[in-house]
């Protein structure tokens, strides 16, 4: 029996009375000057040293799939990728070689994960986060938090909130209306605060509803600290302070990479003013220091030497999150995985011998690399491999190599200089690279594509050209080798898709609502953009259910090779009134596989307009060829709530709701109805 929720350890550190009292005994000791110096961070990505208190340099580091700044390390596949595997074991893995990797280099904070909600496909940084539902977001985030905590290393989960774009994000306000918030943008940030006990908070650029997030009190005090109890550091993106005495009372705890606002050139005349108090500064410095007591920053050397910095565990669970990762999109006739028949292969495209990765603080430095082009060449060895280089080998030559072979391999999509952290990307693939998947297509029909990208791109310009299409993401430094092994079958696909794919642009829920949409003539301050959130809960999968439109390719959506009965569910309501809803899974396939089994909520009748369905549940479960599992999925009292913006709290309204399980959000076989009271 696999029961959801049963499979990770609760091993994260918890800010405890005694490592308050500690703190409160060392602030005490604190001249005025030392506050105000250490409420700014030092030297990029440092917490600055008082060695008289004993109090050591914190180190920190990017980022959510590998530790970079001035160093080599693991390069994992990105979040988004973590997120296609609907594995809460593997998220955990991810966070423990992560902390693993941190301790071999000394570093206390890795600021990750990334959270944000992916709305639209042109976010340029939507390769770092998890996807477009909360639920999975906010399952795979604490998992990975859990992880990595569990190793002494504190998690930075970033960006509270609403950074849901890169363009112009200092100044481009997210209005975003309250039920909409907490159902979409906040349940990650909740869980990995009130159950993952993550140690740090990172704030976003962007203003929400107008209020930057390092003096929004709102948000950070009211919210975060006295309604969540959070009780660890809150600190900064880089730059992404704007005011001192705004920040200094908004519940900013530590602005980085350095005081440039909060410093004592700026407070000190606020504090003679009476405009800020020195018990605001003292419970910044507070918050800081318990949270480096509970993890035993001060009582410990952060640096472990027994872990080398090229971690062979590191390597392995980067290559198991790739295998998982990976979604097989399409797969016409049986295409893959290439059979006995197929020797010759041709390897070919901008990104079939390197390994992509989106750019900014989600870039790493790794050891090594395995690209596809190697890859084939490594785990294909009866295959003879051919790869084409746009630079080396005239015209003539390629295009007799691509029509004499068995099966073309085209690597498509962006890299770090065409999708990455400060700018977003377009829906098309970059310039050129569907019209060379259809010139491949016309010389061999037997063409697969492999997309590397943050999210979803417009397949209407390639995708019927191509037999089978593989969305890889950014798999990391082992996703050639990953990708090969599917290619030939050494390992059945079983990534499914966090996100929705549309078939065209206009389709996305938040097209008219995505660049600035509020008339400047409409308000005050004429010269913030602002963003107003039109869709609503309505985001990603709610929002086609709600308008009908068909995606291409709809979430909870992937490709086997082998294929899964569902059968049996029972729903059984518990003593805590929660619901326990049970059904088997079957391998009725010739092959080995994993399948994820997803539970979707449907709120019957309800006052306020609902989502047609949501994700409340999900299991991957590996069953060998015929095997069997029965799963069990626990439905608390909170998966059937929804927001009431008139008492500003989550409420379950009595009446009946449509439970159903399936293997996606449009591929729903189990159904039953129940009556919660």
């Amino acid at each position: 029996m696999l029961t959801v929720g049963m499979v990770l350890p609760a091993m994260a550190q918890q800010i405890t009375e005694k490592d308050k009292a500690r703190a409160a005994a060392l602030v005490e000791q604190m001249t005025l000057d030392e506050k105000l110096d250490y409420i700014g961070g030092f030297n990029s990505f440092y917490i600055r040293a008082i060695p008289r208190l004993g109090i050591p340099q914190i180190r920190m580091a990017d980022g959510p799939q590998g530790v970079r700044n001035d160093t080599r390390s693991t390069m994992y596949p990105c979040g988004i990728a973590a997120a296609a595997t609907w594995d809460r074991t593997l998220a955990y893995k991810y966070g423990e070689a992560l902390g693993q990797d941190c301790r071999a280099r000394g570093v206390h904070i890795l600021l990750g994960p990334g959270v944000n909600i992916y709305r639209s496909p042109l976010c340029g940084r939507n390769f770092e986060y998890y996807g477009e539902d909360p639920y999975l977001v906010a399952e795979t985030a604490a998992a990975y938090i859990e992880g990595m905590q569990s190793k002494g290393v504190m998690a930075c989960i970033k960006h509270f909130a609403g950074n849901n774009q890169e363009w112009n994000r200092h100044h481009v306000s997210s209005d975003i209306d309250e039920r909409t918030l907490h159902e979409i943008y906040l349940p990650a940030f909740r869980k990995a605060v009130t159950e993952a006990h993550v140690g740090a908070v990172m704030s976003s650029y962007n203003p929400l509803n107008c209020v930057h997030m390092t003096e929004n009190r709102e948000m950070t005090i009211d919210l975060l600290r006295d309604r969540w109890g959070f009780d660890g550091i809150f600190m900064s993106d880089w730059n992404a302070t704007y005011s001192a005495v705004g920040a200094a009372n908004g519940g900013l705890d530590l602005e980085m990479p350095r005081g440039r606002f909060m410093n004592a050139e700026n407070l000190r005349p606020a504090l003679e003013r009476g405009l800020v108090t020195e018990a605001t500064i003292d419970r910044k410095v507070q918050h800081i220091l318990q949270t480096l007591i509970a993890f035993g920053f001060l009582d410990r050397e952060q640096l472990d030497k027994t872990i080398k910095e090229q971690n062979p565990y590191s390597d392995e669970v980067a290559l198991e999150v790739a295998r998982g990762a990976v979604v097989l999109l399409k797969n016409d006739g049986g295409m893959l995985p290439l059979s006995r028949k197929v020797r010759d292969v041709v390897v070919m495209g901008p990104n079939a011998t390197s390994v992509p990765t989106g750019g900014g603080a989600g870039f790493v430095h790794p050891f090594s690399t395995v690209s596809v082009a190697e890859g084939m060449q490594l785990v294909g060895k009866r295959l003879r491999t051919t790869v084409l280089d746009p630079e080396t080998q005239d015209e003539a030559a390629r295009k007799r190599l691509v029509a004499a072979a068995d099966a073309v391999i085209y690597c498509a999509g962006f890299t770090s200089k065409t999708e990455g952290e400060n700018f977003d990307r377009t829906f098309a693939l970059p310039e050129g690279q569907a019209e060379e998947i259809a010139a491949a297509a016309a010389l061999n029909p037997n063409l697969i594509v492999v997309v590397n990208s943050g999210g979803g791109v417009d397949f209407s310009q390639f995708g019927d050209r191509a037999r089978a299409i593989l969305m890889a993401w950014y798999p990391g430094q082992e996703g050639g080798r990953a990708i090969a092994e599917i290619l030939t079958g050494a390992v059945s696909p079983s990534g499914k898709l966090p996100i929705s794919i549309e078939r065209r642009a206009e389709e996305n829920p938040t097209y008219g609502s995505y660049y600035e949409n509020v008339p400047r003539s409409h308000r005050k301050n004429a010269t913030q953009s602002r963003v107003c959130y039109n869709e609503g809960v309505f985001v990603g999968y709610r929002g086609y259910d709600r308008s009908g439109v068909e995606p291409l390719y709809p979430f909870g959506y992937g490709l086997s090779y082998t294929t899964f009965a569902y059968s049996g569910m029972k729903i059984a309501r518990q003593e805590d009134g929660s619901y326990l809803v049970s059904f088997e899974v079957k391998n009725t396939g010739r092959r080995d596989g994993a399948e994820v089994a997803q539970l979707y909520v449907s709120d019957l009748t309800c006052s306020v307009p609902r989502p047609v369905k949501e994700l409340k549940g999900y299991e991957k479960v590996f069953l060998k060829r015929g095997a069997a599992q029965r799963i069990e999925m626990r439905l608390p009292r909170e998966a059937f709530a929804f927001y009431d913006m008139d008492r500003h709290d989550f409420v379950v309204e009595p009446g009946d709701f449509l439970i159903q399980v399936g293997a996606s959000s449009r591929d729903l076989r189990l159904k039953g109805t129940i009556h919660v009271d």
